[in-house]
């Protein structure tokens, strides 16, 4: 069973995920608030510390940390297991990012999402298949009511009374997707260890499995970001030479 994002005509998916000008407005505050907040460190500090209450972080990453982590997360995890996944659905990897930028620009420019808004981490959560779930729904505990609006949307978008319904669907690449993620949402909040389900790419890849490991959940991406260098020179060092990491 095909989804929209494959059958939709690509001029009709383009109008979809942009939706209508209200919504488009929406978008456009939005990321100028994800872009205003790099230079909000008070937030981004009260995030952090909330996660590390919560037992998500060990340690808190330095801000150089946590620029390299972002640029390591997405050249070694984020984008070639994407590209993996894409091209088994037979969808354009590029053309994929246009939509997904006309349904939620916020998203692209975080990629850590710790900048992030309430609802621009649930968007992105609702809107791709995620080869793991598990650090987003860790990264929306550090705002109160996140879990809660999580499982709230989740819900309209399966009753499809949700106000994206119509942009998400023509970006999301499975039918069954959301039910599959209400259903770990809800496991989670019963238990924080439960199981969550693995893309198929990751699923039956050693080597996606192997950097899942590292980048699928919040505490391991932050233990991972936390061995990384600390100085600006030699975090530019680490960014030209540094290899894809590996498990122990």
């Amino acid at each position: 069973m095909e989804t929209a994002r494959h059958t939709a005509p690509p001029l009709s998916l383009l109008r979809q995920a942009a939706g209508s000008p209200a919504e488009v407005l929406a978008k456009v505050r939005r990321l100028v608030s994800a872009i205003a907040a790099y230079g909000d460190g008070a937030a981004l500090d009260g995030r952090l510390r909330r996660l590390q209450e919560l037992g998500r972080l060990e340690t808190i990453p330095t801000r150089v940390q946590l620029v390299v982590g972002a640029i390591d997360m997405l050249r070694f995890w984020i984008v070639p297991c994407s590209e993996d996944y894409y091209r088994d659905q037979g969808i354009h990897f590029g053309f994929h990012q246009v939509l997904r930028l006309l349904d939620e620009p916020a998203s692209l420019v975080d990629p850590v999402g710790f900048l992030s808004e309430r609802d621009g981490i649930i968007g992105h959560l609702m809107q791709v298949v995620h080869a793991n779930p598990r650090y987003d729904l860790q990264l929306l505990e550090s705002h109160e009511d996140g879990l809660d609006e999580l499982e709230r949307q989740i819900e309209s978008m399966l009753a499809g009374t949700h106000p994206r319904a119509r942009s998400i669907g023509a970006i999301v690449e499975e039918p069954g997707y959301h039910a599959r993620l209400l259903e770990y949402v809800r496991a989670y909040r019963r238990a924080p260890d439960a199981e969550a389900p693995l893309r198929d790419n990751v699923e039956h890849n050693p080597r996606f499995r192997r950097l899942e490991r590292i980048f699928g959940s919040l505490p391991g991406a932050m233990r991972y970001f936390g061995t990384l260098p600390r100085s600006p020179m030699a975090a530019m060092w680490h960014v030209v030479r540094a290899k894809e990491p590996a498990t122990d």
